[in-house]
């Protein structure tokens, strides 16, 4: 679904060139779920940046998503890719102020022309547990729920590709654990290719797999419980 080919993404500071990301290579299939650690400043919002292709484009290497070429797309057609093909979860801070949840929550669909969007995004509100807070004002919600109202908004359109940059940042531990096991499961339910980036080190348990950003590079990371069974199978042979 997404395939990153040699990225490579440079700045320019006056006449000095700044590297951000060298030579970065990642494919994520739907249903997959990969977080991309990192610390910040090391690149993560970049990248993600590249795959939405609002506003700039990579140095060099390729970007495809669904077999297109992200930085070749004209600017209908990339209008058209971040409308139904990429859902973008951020912060709660995206929530239209005064909207109602349901009416925040459809903004997609309004822009998408669909008949009835209140209607059409309701059932995914109530998957994510906002059943009796439909009416309520974004301002009336806690931060888990404005957070999973951001999660509907982004998934209204069905898109096929999902890019979360920090959702979880503002939010306490409960909350956070809630919000990524909802991700997790909606991208398995949904087949989603799910890219998260984060500088958490408890989010990356909710993941399929995780790389790791460091000095522009990735790095495909390995969780404890894998390390150990490498170091077993490496015993018996």
């Amino acid at each position: 679904m997404l395939e990153l080919a040699d990225v490579v993404m440079h700045h320019k500071l006056g006449h000095v060139t700044v590297p951000a990301l060298d030579g970065v290579t990642l494919g994520i299939a739907p249903g997959e779920f990969v977080a991309l650690y990192g610390p910040s400043g090391s690149g993560k919002t970049t990248l993600l940046n590249l795959i939405v292709g609002l506003t700039i484009k990579p140095t060099s290497g390729t970007i495809t998503v669904d077999g297109r070429d992200v930085a070749s797309m004209t600017r209908k057609e990339a209008d058209e890719y971040r409308l139904r093909t990429l859902g973008i979860i951020g912060s709660h801070d995206v929530l239209q102020p005064g909207a109602r949840a349901i009416r925040a929550a459809s903004i997609r669909l309004r822009l998408a022309d669909r008949t009835n969007p209140e209607e059409a995004v309701a059932p995914l509100l109530l998957r994510l547990g906002l059943g009796d807070r439909l009416r309520h004002r974004v301002e009336q919600l806690s931060m888990g729920e404005r957070q999973r109202v951001v999660i509907a908004l982004a998934l209204s359109t069905s898109p096929r590709l999902v890019l979360a940059d920090e959702p979880t940042g503002n939010l306490d531990t409960e909350n956070t654990r809630l919000v990524l096991a909802l991700l997790r499961d909606l991208c398995h339910e949904r087949k989603l290719a799910l890219l998260l980036a984060t500088h958490d080190p408890e989010a990356i348990a909710f993941a399929d797999q995780i790389v790791e950003l460091r000095d522009g590079s990735l790095h495909q990371r390995v969780r404890d419980g894998q390390r150990a069974a490498l170091a077993e199978s490496g015993e018996r042979r």
